[in-house]
Parts: structure tokens; C-alpha cells; sequence
């Protein structure tokens, strides 16, 4: 048995993503007071447990829903990830809001208008998200 299985509670954690992608749908956003203060706690449609979101992902949020006001973000389609993070010195698994529906950027010209070379970034490699229709009931959260 998994100390996890064990421990489990209704607040998701990095693990609970089994290293996937997963698309969610907002169902409602609630206020709740913890030990260090009030969170936003987020909820999805047809998933058990909840987001307790933090400032980051609050902010990727308002600033693609076009909103800082949780109240529209009901229906909102986002997907859920696992990306390190610094925290207290050492990296560890977090998880990060990615958008749906994102705009894809042209890629930019590798010449300059005088036809010198550009210096041109090498391009983010975002998890691959789940197709649309695929079973994420094997997600268990």
C-alpha cells in the first residue's frame, strides 16, 4: 500500500497527475481559510479533488480569462502539469496551470532585414496535451 493512498486528501498534488497533461473544466472557485491564510481553491467538473491555487497560477488564469474576478472563471477549460519549481533551495514537482487554446506564434525570421544571421531562441516544449476525446478517467483525481 502507498503512504499516499493512505494520506490521501481532497486537494491535489503533483503526484496525483501521474506526469500527464490534463485538460479540466473550472466548476467554481471558492475562498477557503488554511493555517497560513485564505487560498483560492478551484474545482473541476467530474474530478473529486481541487486545486489549492497559488499566486502563479491565479495570475496565468485571470490574465487568459480576461478577468481577475474568480466569479467568471466558471466554464474556463485550462489543463493541469508538472513542472520543477525552486522551492526552499531544492526543485520539486509543482503543478502549473497550462492554457487551452493557446495562439500559435509564426515563428520569427532567422535573417535580419540586412541578411545577417539573428540569434532565434530555441522553441518551449510544452507536455503534450491530451487529445481531445482521450479517457482521463485513468487519472484518479
Amino acid at each position: 500500500m502507498k503512504l499516499s493512498e493512505v494520506f490521501s486528501n481532497n486537494y491535489l498534488k503533483a503526484d496525483d497527475l501521474q506526469g500527464r497533461t490534463v485538460p479540466v473544466t473550472i466548476s467554481r472557485v471558492e475562498v477557503k481559510e488554511f493555517d497560513d491564510g485564505k487560498k483560492i481553491v478551484i474545482h473541476f467538473d467530474g474530478k473529486d479533488k481541487c486545486l489549492v491555487c497559488n499566486k502563479t497560477n491565479c495570475s496565468i488564469i485571470a490574465e487568459n480569462v480576461g478577468s481577475d474576478d474568480t466569479d467568471h472563471w466558471a466554464g474556463k477549460r485550462i489543463s493541469l502539469t508538472v513542472k520543477k519549481v525552486e522551492f526552499q533551495g531544492k526543485l520539486v514537482p509543482a503543478i502549473r496551470v497550462v492554457l487551452q487554446d493557446r495562439p500559435v506564434a509564426a515563428p520569427e525570421p532567422t535573417h535580419g532585414i540586412l541578411g545577417k544571421p539573428r540569434t532565434v531562441a530555441a522553441p518551449v516544449v510544452e507536455p503534450e496535451l491530451a487529445a481531445e476525446g482521450e479517457d482521463l478517467d485513468s487519472v484518479p483525481f
